[in-house]
Order: C-alpha cells, then structure tokens, then sequence
C-alpha cells in the first residue's frame, strides 16, 4: 500500500487531477499540470520544485565508514572530500551492477547514501568486520529537487545567502527561514538545479517557503512525467527501464557491468579492491562488455511516413516511454531502445538504447521499430553522443 511522503500535505491539494504514480511505496505526483509539458517547461525555462523523498537514503557513519563504502563503490571514495557529492554505481561479485545513487560526505566520518532499490541488506553484509553503523533514513529524510535556470535565484531569496560559489556536485548547509537544510548542487534534470535534504518534521514549512521564494520567479510544482522527459534529455539512466538491477535479473542478459551503461568513467581500477573488481578487469582485458548505451536521434520524416500510410496525421505522446523496442541494422535486429521521448526543447524524437559495440559509434545508421494503430514499421534512426542536452549553466 502506497503511503504520501512528508510533503504530501502541500502535493495532495495541488494534484487536482489526482494523477499519481507509485514510487517506492510512496505516491508521486504524475503531474500537477493539465499536461506535463507544462511542467517540463518549469524545469526547463524558470524553476520546478519536485518531491524526490521516495528516494531511498542511509547515514553512513563510524571509523571505518569511507572504508565500507570503498569496498562497495566502483569510484575511489578516498577522493570524496567533506561537502562533495559522489554519482556511483556499485556492483556484484560478477561485476554487474546493482543500483546506482549519489553519497554525500557530510563530516569526515559521515556519509549520506542515496539508492533506487533497498540497499540496507547489502551495505550491511559488506561491513563485515568495520566499526562502522549503516541506518535507513528513507522516512526521516525529505527531499525536494530545485531545478531550473531560476532555481539558484529562488534559493537565494529562500536562504538570504549567495549560492554562486556552490559548485556542481558539491554539498552545504543552509536555512531556509528557521528550517535547517543540506543543500546539494545535484539534480536528475541535467540542468541548474540544487537538492534539498530537511528532516521530516520540518518538510512542509520548506515546501512553503520554497514556493513562497519562486512565487516571483514562476516556480512550479513537477511530477514524475515532466522529470522523466528531462531526464531523458540529460543522458541519463533509470534503473529497470535503461538497466535492470542483477538482483533483479532472470537471465544473464538482464545483467549489465558498468561499462554497458555508460559509467565505465565512473570506475577506478587504480584503486583498493571493490565488489566485482576482479570481474570488471577481466571483462576489460577481453576487450570490454558486448554492448553499449548510446543516444539515438529518430527521424520525423519516417514517423510521418508511418502515419501518412494509414493517412493519419502525425502524432507522439509528451510523456516519456519507458517500454523497449528493437532496433535493427538492415534486416537483423541488434538492440533495443530503452527509454524514449519527444524532447521539446530540442524538437526532435530521442531515445537512449543497448546496442552492441560495433554500432555504438556516433553516426552509425540503424532502424528502430515503429507502431502506428497496430501496424509496425522501422523508422530511421541515428547513434549519438550523449547527453542530448547539456546547457552550460548547469555546471556555471
């Protein structure tokens, strides 16, 4: 049985249409808007404020707490510094990777760790033989994402202090009125954007004055469906839709190392031993994994064709599809899409797919499947470099 989070006093109102979504045994906001290209918008022109409690968090804390997560994380955490924000998958013995999320290091022996998936179990089971103590704070810990070109300029006004010198990835704390915060320059938007943490007590006078902030720069509340367009546009991934977890996997198929998702970058061989090291080299020296994410862009001109055969006129949903299809290469299928989405801002159809190394090169010509009222075609589609969308404010 889903359950509101913490700011479901303030999200509940709003959602007229009582368009909800489950989101780790939480309800989401699928949207508050008539449609969610409104929102999108938000996030994209001005500033949204989203609730991204769901989120699974744990306190890390103890002597050995850099070590745990050493051990478990394919990046080096020797080199995460107090108030900096790690992104990082972590993995199995084999090598595939579990769930990916960010750690904050709060103190020098104080970490917090955000997942998709629960993670306790797992973060337990590696402590083995450290002094140091994991404990879920999904419920006591809120969070709202700031995202947008206005979003420094709403904190600002919440905080009365500048934001400027807060660098990307980079962690802080702050006020907001009386409310003591941690506020993060990470986002799932890729662009500006700040993440809110506040203890549950006091997550409702934050939405509050957050709202009360943006009222002059034209914040709105955002569901999931505008978030999941952005985020598609980012490059970015989302566990059981571009990747499935090995916890979850059925087949081998189903299990992807780092390297097929695009966060080979984000693993240190240079490092100590980590879960699935040993595997991740070996995979390396055989000359890396079978497949690889790459950006697709799909052209208009075949979805037209597709719809002017049945004399339609031409039509694609604003809401992201999380729902694979194959992509062929001539009369051979040799991938899948993963995620796709109409990009607003970039007018163009566009997708984030698993296709094998030897079509994963920017400008490699491939045809993904296409259905229009029950009648499949292939529409040309073209490998990219990814992210679709990386303005330069979201690192200014």
């Amino acid at each position: 049985m889903s359950v509101g989070t913490a700011f479901h006093k303030r999200t509940a109102p709003l959602n007229r249409k009582m368009v909800w979504r489950e989101w780790a045994g939480y309800f989401a906001a699928g949207t508050f808007a008539d449609a969610p290209d409104i929102e999108y918008n938000a996030i994209r022109e001005v500033a949204a404020l989203i609730d991204v409690s769901p989120l699974f968090k744990y306190e890390v804390t103890g002597p050995d707490a850099l070590r745990l997560i050493d051990r478990i994380i394919t990046r080096d955490a020797t080199k995460l510094a107090v108030g900096h924000v790690y992104y990082t998958p972590w993995c199995d013995e084999q090598g595939k990777v579990l769930d990916d999320g960010t750690i904050t290091r709060l103190e020098e022996d104080r970490f917090r760790w955000t997942a998709a998936d629960p993670s306790l179990r797992w973060f337990r089971m590696n402590a083995a033989g450290l002094d140091v103590e994991v404990r879920e704070t999904t419920e006591a810990t809120a969070a709202l994402a700031l995202q947008g070109p206005a979003s420094r300029d709403v904190l600002e006004a919440a905080t009365g202090e500048s934001f400027a010198d807060l660098r990307y990835f980079r962690a802080r704390s702050a006020k907001v009125g009386r409310v003591p915060v941690d506020v993060t320059r990470t986002g799932y938007t890729g662009d500006l954007g700040y993440e809110v943490w506040v203890g549950e007590g006091q997550a409702v006078p934050l939405w509050d004055a957050l709202m009360k902030a943006g009222a002059a720069f034209g914040i709105r509340p955002a569901g999931i469906l505008a978030l999941d367009v952005a985020r598609v546009e980012a490059g970015l991934i989302m566990i059981e839709a571009d990747y499935t977890s090995s916890r979850h996997a059925m087949i081998p198929e189903q299990s992807y190392s780092p390297f097929e998702i695009g966060l080979g970058r984000l693993t240190s061989f240079d490092k100590g031993g980590f879960v699935g090291k040993r595997a991740l080299v070996a995979e390396q020296r055989a000359g890396g994994p079978p497949r690889r994410l790459v950006g697709l862009e799909i052209g208009w001109e075949g979805i037209e064709r597709m719809f002017a055969s049945q004399g339609l006129p031409p039509a694609v949903s604003p809401i992201a599809s999380r729902e694979p299809f194959p992509l062929f290469a001539g009369r051979k299928r040799v991938g899948r899409v993963t995620s796709s989405t109409w990009s607003p801002t970039l007018k163009q159809m566009i997708a984030l797919a698993s296709v094998p190394a030897a079509h994963a090169e920017p400008g490699t010509e491939l045809d993904a499947e296409w259905t229009v009222e029950a009648r499949r075609g292939t529409v040309p589609a073209t490998v990219v470099s990814l992210p679709f969308f990386d303005p330069p404010r979201k690192r200014a």
